[in-house]
């Protein structure tokens, strides 16, 4: 069976499963652009408010084909360059993705597989969950936004910690680092997910998008224009539709309907 990334849907919330059966979830340059193109779509569907990413069969994903990637040795340094320029525009299409994204993790997250997990906006991780950046075990640094994005969430040291050793993590401890909202029991992070899913669908689209673009903003933004970045959406998103909508149903003590 080929590897594939399916795409289906519950509700308001586009799920996207990882599967290729035969290398634990691996991923590839197909399934680097089946990823972008479907966050593409669903940007565009006002019927979508909410992406789960997640692993078929109980596991998340192994990260990248080591075959392939020894294949890759043979070849010229600009072909696996281009493949990482793959996954990185996944990666970052997912990190400026308007709507919320949310990767639900059974069984191991490796690699590339970490990464991607790392570069959704919330992680519900099932007790089972194992977290691993493998690249130095295989004497390679790291890919995915992993350095960018581990560096963002944690102190140095602990970073360090993780891309260096290359020791396995568990969903406690990342839980309790922070880098893990919800943990689940095993067999459950889909659920949880969906659960977690819901409740943000009910919420004003356009508001959780101004949100995600300022926390994308915010690191590296000199106060004084970060504040005038959130005036300007706060003004933007007060004369919504929803604004209104929002307002009137609280001091109505009654539950909004958002566009």
């Amino acid at each position: 069976m080929p590897a594939e990334l399916q795409s289906t849907s519950q509700g308001q919330t586009l799920i996207l499963t990882l599967r290729n059966p035969e290398r634990r979830n691996a991923i590839d340059p197909v399934m680097y652009a089946a990823g972008v193109e479907a966050l593409g779509v669903a940007e565009r569907s006002p019927d979508i408010r909410s992406v789960v990413i997640t692993g078929a069969d109980g596991m998340f994903c192994s990260g990248g084909n080591l075959q392939r990637l020894l294949a890759n040795r043979l070849q010229p340094p600009d072909v696996q360059a281009q493949s990482i320029e793959g996954l990185h525009n996944w990666i970052e299409t997912i990190r400026t993705y308007p709507k919320p994204v949310i990767a639900a993790v059974e069984g191991a997250a490796a690699g590339a597989g970490f990464s991607l997990a790392l570069a959704c906006d919330f992680i519900v991780a099932a007790r089972n969950a194992v977290f691993v950046m493998a690249y130095s075990n295989v004497a390679l640094s790291p890919d995915g936004g992993a350095s960018w994005s581990l560096s963002h969430a944690l102190p140095r040291q602990v970073a360090t910690e993780i891309l260096m050793c290359g020791d396995r993590i568990g969903a406690e401890r990342l839980h309790a680092l922070g880098v893990v909202n919800r943990v689940a029991e095993t067999g459950s992070a889909l659920d949880v997910a969906l659960a977690l899913a819901e409740q943000l669908n009910a919420r004003a689209p356009n508001a959780l998008a101004s949100i995600k673009e300022l926390l994308n903003e915010a690191p590296h933004a000199h106060l004084t224009h970060h504040l005038g970045q959130e005036r300007d959406h706060f003004v933007k998103n007060l004369h919504h539709a929803n604004g209104g909508a929002g307002i009137s149903a609280f001091l109505e003590k009654r539950v909004p309907r958002y566009e």
